[in-house]
C-alpha cells in the first residue's frame, strides 16, 4: 500500500509538471507566432520602402561598364570628386571654427 501511494504521488507530480511545461511551451509558441507575424509585416513595409526609394532614385545604370565609353564615366567621377572636395572644405571650416571656440574657452 505504501508503494502504491508513493507511485501515485510521483505520477501525479509528473503529470502536473508536464502540464506546466506544456502550457509554457504553448504560450511561447503563440508569442513566437505573433512576433513572426509582426516581423513579416515589417519586412513587407521595408520592401515597399525600398521600392519607393529605388523609384525615386531614378534610372541609374549600375551595370558592368567594361566596354562602355569612358568619357561619361570620367565626367561622373570628376563630379563626385568635386562634390567630395566641397564637403571636405566645409568640414575643415567647421573644424577650424571649433578649434577657435575651444581655444577661446581655454584662454
Amino acid at each position: 500500500m505504501l508503494w502504491f501511494s508513493i507511485w501515485t504521488v510521483l505520477v501525479l507530480a509528473t503529470l502536473a509538471g508536464a502540464f506546466l511545461l506544456g502550457r509554457r511551451l504553448w504560450r511561447s509558441g503563440v508569442a513566437l507566432g505573433r512576433e513572426l507575424s509582426r516581423a513579416a509585416d515589417v519586412a513587407a513595409q521595408l520592401a515597399d520602402r525600398v521600392d519607393e526609394l529605388q523609384a525615386a532614385r531614378g534610372a541609374v545604370d549600375t551595370g558592368p561598364t567594361l566596354f562602355a565609353d569612358p568619357e561619361p564615366l570620367r565626367a561622373r567621377l570628376a563630379e563626385l570628386r568635386a562634390a567630395a572636395a566641397g564637403r571636405r572644405a566645409e568640414r575643415e571650416e567647421r573644424r577650424i571654427a571649433t578649434r577657435k571656440r575651444w581655444a577661446a574657452y581655454w584662454r
